[in-house]
């Protein structure tokens, strides 16, 4: 599929496109959104601030802006792994901070893209969280996955080879192949909750954008599963009600109907908590 025959000529809409999303993001910062942060550094913690993210493009409901994409690659062991950015010593306001934060694909790449609905207080996003990286299934989210993983495996590229038929009776079939997943949580107290889909969409794309060619890999891209309008949990090609609000190929929230498209990426500027002092 091309990267502009999903919308119409029209809409003004592309896929992949590379604007920057801001507004309403700015306004709030997560789940709760009363509190602006406009410092990126506080007395309650460090790192936050304004925030360029790469996200999958929010296409309905009320939340603010896109879920965040994670870079990844696949090992030469054939394990999917996301990408976290190099850390780095910074000085801002006169205070040095370690921050996660590297180039890629022409853009900055940031941990801060992570740090909203509380996720900013979890270990895993500290910069120096040790982590394999690696993504590992989790249970009872998709029929294929619990029949061929247990909870905490990692997931494998050869598990994907029907990645250009596989359906399950919502939207179409062949769209991409998703698995629930965990990322950065092994031996931490709280899960990073993901989705990695492989697709021939995104492989036809990273063949004609620097970005998508560098955060993504033989198809297979990711973002962190996290509303950003109330911190629920949305699924990829999980309820047949997804439809109804235009996503039944897309990523869907039930509680409040925002919908997602993981095949259109766009910048999003939003303002990320920080995360507290160690």
């Amino acid at each position: 599929m091309s990267m502009s025959d999903k919308y119409p000529a029209e809409s003004g809409r592309r896929r992949f496109v590379k604007g920057v999303v801001g507004g309403a993001a700015l306004a709030g910062v997560g789940a709760t959104g009363s509190v602006t942060v406009n410092t990126l550094t506080t007395a309650g913690g460090v790192g936050g601030g304004q925030t360029t993210a790469m996200t999958i493009a929010k296409v309905t409901g009320p939340a603010p802006r896109g879920l965040p994409q994670i870079p990844v690659r696949v090992t030469d062991e054939g394990y999917i792994e996301g990408i976290w950015p190099e850390v780095q010593t910074i000085e801002q306001n006169g205070v040095e901070i370690e921050v996660a934060q590297e180039q890629l694909g022409g853009r900055t790449y940031s941990g801060a893209w992570f740090q909203y609905c509380g996720v900013e207080s979890q270990e895993n996003v500290a910069p120096n969280f040790e982590s394999d990286n690696l993504f590992r299934a989790e249970t009872g989210q998709y029929e294929w996955q619990d029949d061929t993983y247990e909870g905490g495996d990692r997931i494998h590229v050869d598990d994907f080879q029907d990645y250009d038929s596989w359906g399950n009776g919502v939207g179409n079939d062949g769209v991409g192949k998703p698995a629930a997943v965990t990322w950065r949580s092994e031996d931490a107290d709280s899960s990073l909750n993901a989705t990695v889909i492989r697709s021939t969409r995104i492989e036809e794309a990273a063949q004609e954008d620097e970005w998508i060619e560098a955060s993504t890999d033989q198809g297979f891209m990711a973002y962190l599963n996290v509303c950003t309008h109330f911190c629920c949990i949305p699924g990829y090609k999980q309820l047949e009600e997804s439809s109804r609000y235009g996503v039944g190929d897309g990523t869907y929230c039930v509680c409040h109907q925002s919908g997602y498209d993981p095949f259109t990426l766009e910048q999003a500027l939003f303002v990320a908590r920080p995360r507290p002092e160690d």
